[in-house]
């Protein structure tokens, strides 16, 4: 119980003796023993075995020399440290041949990178971003951005411009409703292109040429840091084919009239209807909100005569608006 107690009393390590242990201890040493009573204002003395009981007289205690006690702390602690080298010495030889193949080739090296939670793509787009010397390509689907995404966006891009570096950016046909965009590209007019289409890919960012971020997940909550030659290629030449189908945001998109007078967007989205999407798939891969697209196909079935889902994919087929491909259509800022 005493053991207990004097723990409970004093709850410090030996390097940290409190004042009763220290004044005790060196009571002790100076004169070679103490009474028992002595080291009761410090029981630590008896917990860390810095006393003993004198073995002529149990009243007393005799003080263990310091160099003998601290003996007995420091050579667990040596022996530790000596295997821990041991340890790091086996793993070294281990690990040896292994790094003089690494070194043989380098461009291997995080080809494929994975990145987790929006606080790490960020950091890494970041760089990539302030490394950027030549050119940035990026694909942004969906609508218009907030003002507090675009006021970023226009801060780091203007960062970028004014280091002398192109950038290319494709937006879809849905942007042009959205007043902020414009405001956007005009603030960046130099050294920013910027074209749209009616359906994207999903977002991509390429920096000269050498790597690339695209998600991984719908959610957009891991992302992939490409650095293969190869796989940069290939993005890069999706990128080419749907940048040259894109218009100039600045000038107006003109789809030419379908027999039933539907709408370029509502062609869109009867195409994606009779493919069997449903109306939250039709909205994400056109850029526009869920309420627009049922506005749209309201439309189409009131200008079609439909009654039912059904019956529009019957009357769409048959009305042959899915036959001729649009070219262009709708003036900026107009409704589709």
């Amino acid at each position: 119980m005493a053991t207990s107690e004097s723990k409970a009393a004093h709850p410090h390590g030996i390097t940290e003796l409190c004042d009763a242990g220290q004044r005790v201890y060196a009571n002790a040493l100076r004169s070679g023993r103490i009474p028992r009573a002595d080291a009761d204002p410090a029981p630590c003395l008896m917990d860390f075995a810095l006393l003993h009981p004198d073995p002529d007289d149990v009243e007393w205690l005799r003080p263990v020399p310091p160099s003998a006690a601290l003996a007995q702390r420091l050579h667990p602690i040596e022996r530790e440290i000596q295997e821990r080298r041991r340890h790091s010495l086996e793993l070294t030889e281990s690990f040896e041949p292994f790094m003089d193949i690494s070194a043989q080739d380098p461009p291997t090296t995080h080809a494929i990178t994975v990145l987790e939670g929006s606080t790490r793509i960020n950091a890494a787009i970041d760089v990539a971003t302030a490394e950027a010397r030549h050119e940035v390509l990026t694909v942004q689907p969906g609508g218009g951005r907030s003002e507090d995404i675009l006021s970023k966006g226009l801060e780091r891009g203007k960062a970028v411009v004014d280091r002398g570096v192109q950038i290319r950016t494709l937006y879809q046909h849905t942007v042009r409703h959205h007043q902020g965009t414009f405001v956007y590209a005009e603030r960046l007019a130099e050294g920013v292109e910027i074209r749209t289409l009616e359906e994207l890919v999903e977002r991509m960012l390429i920096f000269d040429r050498t790597v690339a971020f695209i998600p991984a997940q719908d959610d957009r909550s891991v992302a992939l840091e490409l650095r293969h030659p190869g796989l940069v290629s290939y993005l890069i030449r999706v990128f080419e084919q749907l940048w040259q189908r894109a218009t100039p945001l600045l000038e107006e998109v003109l789809y030419d009239p379908t027999p039933a007078g539907i709408s370029g967007v509502q062609r869109s989205i009867a195409q994606l209807l009779v493919e069997g999407h449903v109306d939250d798939s039709i909205a994400r891969r056109l850029g526009m909100n869920v309420r627009t697209c049922r506005a749209h196909i309201a439309k189409m079935n009131a200008t079609l005569g439909s009654t039912s889902r059904a019956q529009l994919g019957y009357l769409i087929a048959r009305s042959g608006i899915l036959e001729s491909e649009p070219e262009h259509a709708v003036p900026p800022g107009t409704g589709a």
